[in-house]
């Protein structure tokens, strides 16, 4: 199966990530995630940026990710393989931790992966979801103007789209699917999920919403 992100893999390693953590992916993943101890997976972990920060924390970072030219990038950051999040290479409640990165939207199938995060978490294992807001960022959501957002119809269709308000971004490359919020939300609690904890980053108008969910105890 050929992934999209391997034909922008070097791109994205080269010229995008260059850019920084603008929207404060770091500073949400060490408040969520916190400190601890054991194995750490990210789901479409791409090059494995985050691995550092994950280490700092205490955990062992590995991933998985579909795309074998972003995994190229990702050597020496972290073990990483090959595979599809929604059929996770691992077995029933192993993990406590698993993270994913700014990537649900580049997964049309996400209420069957955080079925599969479900999953592959122990009893009281945490997940971590950091992602684009689905109120202010899509194909409906134009962003020029950095202090407001305009925002037009379309936010409750639920669709897949390469429209982007510019062309410096992923997802015009990439295309996204779009999950209205309470869709996203029910889908966490679809898949047996206990919402904990959000957070919102990005500035005057948020980019991103993140979310802290765990297994529950039997």
């Amino acid at each position: 199966m050929k992934a999209a992100y391997d034909e922008i893999a070097d791109w994205y390693e080269h010229e995008f990530l260059p850019q920084g953590d603008p929207l404060g992916l770091q500073r949400v993943l060490r408040d969520l995630l916190g400190e601890g101890r054991g194995p750490c997976l990210e789901i479409g972990c791409g090059t494995g940026v985050h691995a550092a920060l994950v280490r700092e924390l205490g955990w062992t970072p590995a991933g998985v990710d579909l795309s074998a030219g972003m995994l190229r990038h990702a050597r020496g950051r972290l073990p990483a393989v090959r595979g599809d999040a929604g059929r996770l290479p691992v077995r029933d409640a192993r993990l406590p931790a698993v993270i994913a990165m700014m990537t649900h939207t580049d997964m049309p199938r996400y209420p069957a992966v955080l079925r599969e995060v479900a999953r592959v978490l122990r009893p009281g294992g945490m997940f971590v979801h950091v992602g684009v807001h689905p109120c202010f960022c899509g194909g409906f959501a134009d962003r020029t103007d950095p202090e407001e957002v305009l925002i037009r119809p379309g936010y409750l269709d639920g669709h897949w789209t390469k429209k982007s308000w510019t062309d410096r971004g992923v997802r015009d490359k990439v295309g996204a699917s779009h999950w209205p919020v309470q869709d996203l939300l029910h889908a966490f609690l679809e898949a047996g999920l206990v919402l904990e904890r959000f957070a919102e980053t990005g500035g005057s108008v948020p980019v991103v919403l993140a979310i802290r969910a765990r297994k529950p105890q039997p």
